[in-house]
């Protein structure tokens, strides 16, 4: 069998085997930076495709004196449970979807407009000292800002429905009002992470050629036309991409969040899918049934990520791949 010979008179088999040399050397170029590298590796290695192996838990009955490999396998039982016959089963998946659809209406535009905000301030002091103060929530666990947030939202002690008997209007139990709870957990959020978000984006906008703008002031548009027509735009790609990666966490609505802030009270519109994991996995040591919804939320977020990469593609954006 010959070789096809392409125009430059080498056959594709050498042509393959010089850009295989040709990465090689590259790889071997940076071999020390990959070394750095390493520990990333290995942590992904153990903590997030390690436990792949526990996936064949959906599809057993998992007993621990038998252990996974001994526990008998029943199929999708758990699944035809989870979707016919489990009575709170859609209620709690209808409450995920919809606190995540919150959190991408409300969240995903926030730190991008922080970060335009933040790109028109002048003052280099004062610009550092707003990113520092948005930047600080991100660093405290729920744990403690959930106490903070019981204080302050306290409808007997709390200052915010202090502020509001003040203007003449009853105080609002915004943790234990089904009304309200929902609220209370997206605006908390945003709180929490719109300074974080902030810093691909203000990353993204050093990357604006100073030229655009000196053009579009000579055109004589106004700060508002340039960030419609020049910095929106420039930095489209970029939230393009980080639009692609929040619709794969879109059944992940805040579990720490909405543990250390939920009641029986407010159960019926903030019991989350990984809520139900918590409470019918470890405290009824049902694993297989909980590895079961936790399968679920993958195979729908991959499926989510497949679909929002398509259609941004489709638009002329770039994907993931």
């Amino acid at each position: 069998m010959t070789s096809l010979v392409t125009s430059d008179g080498k056959t594709q088999a050498g042509r393959r085997t010089s850009k295989i040399a040709a990465v090689w050397k590259e790889y071997k170029k940076c071999r020390y930076l990959f070394l750095l590298l390493t520990p990333v590796l290995i942590w992904y290695a153990v903590f997030a495709y390690s436990p792949l192996y526990g996936i064949q838990l959906a599809f057993k009955d998992f007993r621990i004196m038998d252990g996974i490999w001994g526990s008998p396998w029943v199929g999708l039982k758990h699944f035809k449970f989870l979707f016919l016959q489990s009575p709170d089963f859609f209620k709690i998946l209808g409450n995920t979807v919809v606190i995540s659809i919150y959190h991408i209406v409300f969240g995903f535009p926030a730190p991008i407009i922080l970060a335009l905000m933040i790109n028109e301030i002048r003052s280099s002091k004062f610009k550092k000292v707003a990113q520092s103060l948005t930047y600080l929530p991100h660093f405290f666990s729920w744990v403690i800002l959930g106490g903070i947030l019981i204080t302050l939202l306290s409808p007997s002690t709390g200052v915010v429905n202090y502020l509001i008997t003040l203007v003449g209007l009853e105080p609002i139990y915004f943790l234990g009002d089904p009304h309200y709870f929902r609220f209370t957990l997206v605006t908390s959020a945003i709180w929490k992470e719109v300074g974080w978000g902030t810093i691909i984006y203000l990353a993204a906008l050093t990357g604006v050629s100073p030229d655009l703008y000196e053009a579009a002031v000579m055109d004589g548009a106004s700060r508002w036309k340039q960030t419609l027509k020049i910095t929106l735009p420039s930095i489209l790609p970029v939230i393009v991409l980080m639009l692609i990666l929040r619709m794969g966490g879109i059944l992940d609505a805040g579990f720490d969040q909405i543990l250390n802030l939920y009641s029986p009270a407010t159960y019926g519109v903030a019991d989350i899918l990984d809520t139900y994991v918590y409470r019918v996995g470890l405290q009824n040591f049902q694993f297989s049934l909980t590895t079961a919804v936790g399968l679920f939320k993958n195979v729908i977020a991959f499926m989510l990520v497949l679909f929002t990469n398509y259609i941004s593609k489709k638009l002329g954006q770039d994907g993931l791949f």
